[in-house]
């Protein structure tokens, strides 16, 4: 599943050809995706210049005048910018054809992703009880460890709870864990002030790198511009279980939690 860094790469790909440039087109070639598009998607964005490219959480948000399309990858999904005329792929649901020509292609194998469009995006239910970006400055340590409380959670997924910190999903939660040395079964409540100022700042690093490199390449993940993305080859865990530590040498172990590929080190990490 695109995270984060993948969303936020889409993002900055996806903008310089859109940004300011108006929509001539809009064709829904299937509407059947997480939530139906809605029939009336064309009636709001035709014609009119696209005013901003954002990104809150894993969400792309493409504001118009008149309100906001709220654009979510799904699993398996990606935005492409077309620029010559390359032919449609299978899966290519809905694309913005825009004035200057360039043409914007959403496509989604399994449908999971949506394209909506609101008048309120903030208010919006997927959008409203978010928690705040990792990035933004009023994410930090204190913070986390006045969340935490006295919660027993383990703090793996007490991070990657969207209610917490939003777009810290499995891959960039094992490797944040891992930079600040914290056992990812940990209860959230039992982990000290100073901890969670490494912690946070580990989860910035983390995905601050991520984001340089273009996201990491899963499944069916591209870039915009069809590159895929390079963190893969900086993990220093995820991907690596019964391998050794690169700190350490331990063999890392691989454990499932929540359903999740959680691995660590079982020497560097407590």
């Amino acid at each position: 599943m695109p995270e984060l860094p993948e969303v936020e790469t889409t993002r900055r790909g996806v903008e310089p050809f859109v940004l300011d440039q108006r929509i001539e087109r809009v064709t829904v070639r299937d509407s059947r995706l997480r939530w139906p598009v809605p029939a009336d998607l064309a009636e709001h964005l035709e014609g009119e210049p696209v005013l901003a490219v954002e990104r809150r959480a894993k969400y792309l948000l493409l504001r118009v005048a008149g309100g906001t399309v709220i654009v979510h990858l799904g699993m398996s999904g990606s935005l492409r910018v077309i620029t010559d005329t390359s032919p449609l792929l299978k899966h290519d649901h809905v694309e913005l054809t825009m004035a200057s020509g360039v043409r914007v292609r959403f496509n989604d194998p399994r449908r999971f992703g949506c394209w909506l469009w609101t008048t309120e995006p903030e208010r919006h239910p997927l959008l409203a009880s978010l928690g705040p970006e990792p990035l933004d400055p009023v994410f930090n340590g204190a913070y986390l460890h006045r969340l935490a409380g006295s919660r027993t959670t383990p703090v793996k997924h007490f991070l990657m709870d969207n209610h917490t910190v939003v777009g810290v999903g499995n891959i960039y939660a094992n490797e944040a864990l891992f930079k600040a040395g914290i056992h990812p079964k940990r209860a959230a409540g039992r982990i000290s002030r100073d901890r969670y100022i490494l912690l946070a700042e580990a989860i910035r690093e983390t995905l601050s790198a991520a984001i340089l490199m273009g996201g990491t390449t899963l499944r069916d993940f591209v870039n915009s511009d069809g590159k895929p993305g390079y963190f893969a080859q900086s993990l220093q865990v995820y991907g690596r279980g019964g391998e050794p530590c690169r700190h350490c040498t331990t063999p890392l172990k691989e454990i499932r939690m929540s359903q999740r590929t959680t691995v660590y080190c079982p020497r560097c990490q407590r």
